[in-house]
C-alpha cells in the first residue's frame, strides 16, 4: 500500500468507482451511494435525464437523442466530466452540503492493480473536481482483503479473487503489501458476451441488452455446475426475420461457451501461484482463496476453481461491496498495522 493507514484515517469519503457500480462510504455515515455507474444524457441539450440504476433501464430503450453513457471501464474512468456529474446526483444536494462543510475535503478512492498513471490522475481529477482538496488511492485488492476480514497486516499468505465486470484481479498478500498478482481482461461482461455470441452463432437469436445478465444467473438452475435442468426456453428477436422468437437451448452447450472464457481465469490463478514463494504456497493450501466482486456470486464458479486448484474457495459474506467497506474500515481506523518491536541490544 502505497499510503499510510494514518493518511487514510484522515479522509472524509471512500468511493469505488466501478465499471458495473459506484459505491460511496462517507465516514460517519457508512455506505451511502450504490447504484449503476451509468448516466442518461441528452445530447440536444446536454442536460443529465438520470443516473444509477433509473439509467441502466433506459439502455437500449431510449429515442436516438438520449445517449446511455459508461463513464468508468474497467475500473478506469474515461469520462472524467460525465463521471462527476454522475457521482453529483448520486450523492445528492444534501450530502454534498454537508461534505463541503470540511475545511480541507480529503477522499480515498480504489484503483485497479498496477493502474497506469493516466488512470490514477483520471480518479484524481473525478474526485477533486468534485471538492475533494486530496486523494489518497488505495489498491483494490487490498482494499477489498481488508473488507472481508482478511488478515492483511499478519504475515501469513492470502489469496484474493476480484472478480469484477470487466476484469479479474488475482492476488497473494502478506504484511499489507501485494506480494505477487495479475490483472486478466475477463469479467463478468466477458461471460454475458460469450452468451450472447453463442445464441446468435448456433440459434441466430438476439437477446434484449438488458435480460443477459438474468439469463447468466437463471438460464442453467444451478449455474456452471451439472445439476439443473438440461433445456431452456430463451426469447429474443430473430436475427433475420427482425420477429420475436423463442428457442430452446442445451444448457451444457452454454455452460462450455461460458468455461472458454474462464479458462484465462484459471490460467492466472495458476500463474500467481507459480511466482509465489513456497512458504506463503504452504499456507494458501489450508487457507484457499476468497472471492470478492459482483461476478463472484456466478453459481459453480467457486466449485470450478476447487476443482481446478484443489485449494479450498471461499465467497465473501458482502462480496459486491468489500472494497468499499475495507477504505471504510481504513477511514474509520478499524484496522491496525501489525507493530514490530525493536529487538533489545
Amino acid at each position: 500500500m502505497t499510503v499510510s493507514l494514518e493518511q487514510l484515517q484522515r479522509c472524509h469519503v471512500a468511493v469505488d468507482l466501478g465499471a458495473a457500480r459506484t459505491r460511496v462510504y462517507v465516514k460517519g455515515l457508512g455506505l451511502v451511494v450504490d447504484e449503476p455507474s451509468v448516466a442518461a444524457v441528452n445530447t440536444r441539450t446536454g442536460s443529465l435525464i438520470a443516473v444509477g440504476a433509473l439509467a441502466e433501464q433506459m439502455t437500449g430503450r431510449t429515442p436516438e437523442y438520449i445517449r446511455v453513457a459508461r463513464p468508468v471501464s474497467g475500473g478506469t474512468v474515461v469520462d472524467i466530466e460525465m463521471a462527476q456529474r454522475m457521482l453529483r446526483h448520486l450523492l445528492g444536494d444534501k450530502l454534498r452540503r454537508q461534505l463541503r462543510r470540511k475545511p480541507r475535503l480529503r477522499a480515498a478512492a480504489c484503483t485497479p492493480h498496477e493502474a497506469d498513471p493516466l488512470a490514477q490522475r483520471a480518479t484524481v481529477e473525478t474526485l477533486v473536481g468534485l471538492g475533494a482538496r486530496r486523494v489518497e488511492l488505495v489498491d483494490t485488492l487490498i482494499a477489498a482483503a481488508v473488507g472481508c476480514g482478511l488478515p492483511v497486516e499478519q504475515p501469513t499468505a492470502t489469496m484474493i479473487m476480484m472478480c469484477g465486470a470487466a476484469t479479474t484481479q488475482i492476488a497473494v498478500l502478506s504484511l499489507g503489501s501485494i506480494v505477487t498478482a495479475v490483472r486478466i481482461p475477463v469479467g463478468g461482461n466477458a461471460i454475458d458476451e460469450a452468451i450472447i455470441q453463442y445464441l446468435r452463432q448456433h440459434h441466430e437469436l438476439l437477446l434484449p441488452s438488458q435480460s443477459v445478465r438474468p439469463l447468466q444467473l437463471a438460464l442453467h438452475g444451478n449455474g456452471l455446475q451439472l445439476t439443473g435442468p438440461a433445456l431452456t426456453d430463451i426469447h429474443g428477436r430473430d436475427v433475420a426475420t427482425g420477429l420475436a422468437r423463442t428457442v430452446r437451448v442445451d444448457t451444457a452447450a452454454v455452460r462450455q461457451a461460458i468455461n472458454t472464457r474462464l479458462t484465462a481465469v484459471l490460467d492466472g490463478v495458476g500463474k500467481v501461484l507459480r511466482d509465489c514463494p513456497p512458504d506463503l504456497v504452504a499456507d494458501l493450501a489450508d487457507r484457499g482463496i476468497m472471492m470478492v466482486g459482483g461476478s463472484a456470486l456466478l453459481p459453480g464458479l467457486d466449485q470450478m476453481l476447487r476443482s481446478a486448484t484443489g485449494m479450498p474457495v471461499h465467497i465473501a459474506e458482502r462480496p459486491d461491496v468489500c472494497s468499499v467497506l475495507g477504505l471504510g474500515a481504513m477511514l474509520d481506523g478499524k484496522i491496525q498495522p501489525m507493530v514490530l518491536n525493536p529487538l533489545a541490544g
